[in-house]
């Protein structure tokens, strides 16, 4: 099979043919269709000071993807040959204490699919079927692919309730723009997004946003100027990872107000916590999805809103043939797009 591969400890990946994996007892084998572009791959093609202290190569790369379920193991009783899936990338111990209270998304000892084994920029994908999850046989394979960050920004979205709440969201990347269109969804009053990419802020408008501030001209103030608001954010999403935006963010909070922070950020950065303490925000890490209460709201909200089904769909702005990765990648870099997906088909 056709799969591309970290070869090394150096930068770059190869797309070369390996042996199709096998298939355990309590194992599902996926023939994958698309697979997106995630910047984790990135960092791992860079081979980054992250990657470098995280992955132990040769690896198969890769962990957003749908396909069809080409075998299933001995055991396996949930799945079955022929489902279209995609699947949870989070691999967990099932025995340390989270896990075992149910709180898998924060296991001690989580293995990441094309992380720490070999993952889905492949013909096939090997998983345990705990982790995979069936889609209607209709749904569009694109979207299938893009369930993993999908579900990264309903993690963070349905946080607290936002039924006539305004809200803020620093940072327009795939994630970012998911995350205006589940606000909008789920009955924000307002939606604010900030970037420094026009382009990406466009995406974020045609998800839903209100009123989208480019951070090298304007500041959130501006928007809350614009919008006529008389007191600040009641919920706010952080996507990008970057400290000025989470301190304009901390700036522009209602008292009380409360900030789910999704975005990783390459260094450490200071914050006002004289302002966090006094104004009682709540500030709250988020990892992964839940599961799977995450795969399941994603999913109704996929099914039952047309509107939603669209705002998502938009996202994805380049499609490649897997021979043509290398393309795929640059134009993951690049920052003019949104989702880039690979067609394994």
């Amino acid at each position: 099979m056709r799969a591309l591969t970290k070869l090394s400890a150096d930068p770059g990946l190869e797309l070369l043919d390996h042996p199709e994996p096998g298939c355990g007892a309590w194992d599902v084998k996926i023939r994958v269709l698309r697979a997106g572009i995630c910047g984790t791959d990135l960092h791992l093609a860079d081979w980054d000071d992250w990657a470098r202290s995280t992955v132990d190569p040769p690896l198969v790369i890769g962990h957003e993807f749908y396909g069809e379920i080409v075998a299933v193991g001995e055991k396996v009783t949930s799945v079955a040959v022929g489902d279209r899936a995609s699947g949870e990338g989070h691999i967990v111990c099932g025995t340390c204490r989270n896990c075992r209270a149910g709180h898998r998304h924060v296991c001690i000892a989580i293995e990441g699919l094309g992380v720490n084994r070999d993952g889905a920029f492949a013909d096939f994908v090997v998983l345990p079927a705990t982790n995979v999850w069936v889609h209607p046989a209709d749904l569009d394979p694109d979207l299938g692919a893009i369930f993993d960050p999908l579900g990264n920004a309903t993690h963070t979205a349905l946080q607290w309730p936002m039924v006539g709440e305004d809200v803020v969201i620093t940072g327009a990347g795939p994630i970012g723009v998911m995350a205006a269109a589940i606000a909008r969804h789920a009955g924000a009053r307002y939606v604010v997004v900030s970037d420094a990419s026009d382009y990406r802020l466009e995406l974020a408008r045609n998800a839903g946003a209100d009123v989208t501030i480019n951070v090298t001209r304007q500041s959130l103030a501006d928007a809350q100027d614009t919008l006529g608001m008389k007191e600040g954010f009641d919920i706010g999403m952080e996507m990008s990872g970057a400290g000025p935006a989470v301190s304009d963010m901390i700036s522009n909070m209602n008292h009380g107000g409360r900030i789910a922070l999704l975005g990783l950020p390459h260094q450490s950065y200071d914050l006002d916590w004289g302002k966090v303490i006094t104004h009682m925000i709540t500030l709250k890490g988020i990892y992964g999805r839940e599961m799977f209460d995450t795969w399941y709201a994603m999913s109704q909200m996929i099914a039952t809103s047309e509107r939603f089904r669209s705002a998502v769909s938009q996202v994805i702005t380049h499609r490649f043939p897997a021979e043509q990765w290398e393309d795929a990648f640059e134009a993951a870099r690049s920052g003019r797009c949104g989702k880039v997906i690979l067609d394994w088909s």
